[in-house]
C-alpha cells in the first residue's frame, strides 16, 4: 500500500476521509466489534469491510490487525481513532452552538480550571464576561488539569485553565498566567499545628490526602518523598477535590497539599492550618490551554482576554 506525500498530506486527507468513514471508527471504538458498528450505522459488514480498507488507503497505513474474524486496533489505529474523537467533539460543540442561534439563545460557555486560579484570575475573568453577555450560560469545571485536557480534547470544554500534560491528542494553544505556590496544610486541632518548624520526617507520622495519580500535584509530592528517601504513607485517600480535601483534614489527623491562594484564604477565616514546612518542588506555570483547530465563540476570545489582563500595579 503506498504512501502520501507527507508534506501535501493534510489537503490530501481532508479531500479523501468521509464523515461516514470517521463514525464508523468511532463506532467500532465503542462498541468494540465491526459488525456492531456497522449495524449501528445501519451498514452491512461488508460495505463497513471496505469502508475501512478505504480509510486505511487514504490514511496510508494499516489500523487493525486481524484477530480470527475479529478487528483490533494497532498503534496507528489507537490514534487515528483519538484524533476522531476530537473530530467528534467538534461537531458537537458546532451542533450545540447552532441549535442555540436557532433557538435565539444568548450560547453557552464552558470552562475547565484548577483550583489554584478559582479564587482570583477565573472569577474576576467570569464576573467580567457577565457583565458582557449577561444572558450567557457559563458552565465551570474543576479538576486536575490532566481530566480537564481530556475533557478539552472531546470538546465538552472550550478554554481550560491549567497546566500542559501528557498528550491530550489535539494540538493546544498554551498561554502562561503565572506559577502557582503551594501550601501543606493541616486541621487546626492537628499535633503539628503547633509547631513553629518543622522537618519533613515529621509529616511521615500522619496519612495523607493526595490528588490522584497522573495530575502534576500528586507527580510533585511523589518527588518530594523520592527526595527524602521516603515513601508514599499506605492507606492513601485520592482526590481531586479540594472541598473534599480540605473537609477531611478538618476533622482528622490526615496532611494534605493545597494551591497557597486557597490555604491562605482558608486559614484567615480559621478553617484550616497551614504548616511552616516549605515544599522543594515547585509546579510550573499554570495558564489558559485552547485547541489550535477549533474557532473559538466570542465569549471564549473575551473571557481569554480578560483572564489574561494584567492587574494594575
Amino acid at each position: 500500500m503506498g504512501s502520501i506525500d507527507r508534506q501535501d498530506s493534510t489537503p490530501q486527507l481532508l479531500n479523501r476521509l468521509r464523515m461516514r468513514q470517521i463514525a464508523l471508527m468511532l463506532a467500532i471504538d465503542d462498541l468494540r466489534t465491526l459488525r456492531a458498528a456497522a449495524d449501528q450505522l445501519g451498514l452491512t459488514q461488508p460495505a463497513a469491510t471496505k469502508m475501512l480498507k478505504e480509510l486505511e488507503g487514504a490514511l496510508g497505513q494499516p489500523l487493525f490487525e486481524r484477530v480470527g474474524r475479529g478487528l483490533r486496533l494497532n498503534a496507528a489505529g489507537e490514534r487515528v481513532t483519538g484524533y476522531f474523537r476530537s473530530i467528534r467533539g467538534s461537531m458537537e460543540a458546532l451542533n450545540r452552538e447552532l441549535g442555540e442561534v436557532r433557538q435565539g439563545r444568548a450560547g453557552k460557555f464552558a470552562v475547565g480550571s484548577i483550583m489554584a486560579a478559582s479564587p482570583g484570575r477565573l472569577t474576576e475573568a467570569l464576573l467580567g464576561l457577565k457583565e458582557l453577555f449577561p444572558l450567557l450560560t457559563i458552565e465551570i469545571a474543576v479538576d486536575t488539569s490532566d481530566r480537564l485536557m481530556q475533557q478539552l480534547s472531546e470538546g465538552v470544554l472550550e478554554v481550560v485553565v491549567g497546566r500542559r500534560v501528557g498528550n491530550p491528542g489535539i494540538e493546544c494553544r498554551f498561554t502562561a498566567i503565572e506559577d502557582e505556590r503551594l501550601s501543606v496544610v493541616v486541621g487546626n486541632e492537628h499535633p503539628l499545628a503547633r509547631k513553629r518548624r518543622l522537618a519533613f520526617e515529621a509529616l511521615l507520622d500522619y496519612p495523607w490526602v493526595l490528588q490522584p495519580a497522573g495530575s502534576p500535584l500528586r507527580d510533585l509530592i511523589e518527588r518530594e518523598f523520592r527526595d527524602h528517601q521516603a515513601a508514599l504513607p499506605r492507606g492513601l485517600i485520592e482526590t481531586g477535590s479540594i472541598l473534599t480535601t480540605i473537609n477531611l483534614i478538618r476533622r482528622s489527623q490526615m496532611v494534605a497539599v493545597i494551591p497557597e491562594a486557597v490555604a491562605q484564604r482558608d486559614a484567615e477565616h480559621g478553617i484550616l492550618h497551614i504548616l511552616p514546612y516549605r515544599l522543594g518542588q515547585s509546579l510550573a506555570a499554570y495558564g489558559s490551554l485552547v485547541s489550535k483547530d477549533r474557532p473559538l465563540s466570542k465569549p471564549a476570545e473575551h473571557f481569554l482576554e480578560l483572564l489574561h489582563r494584567k492587574k494594575p500595579p
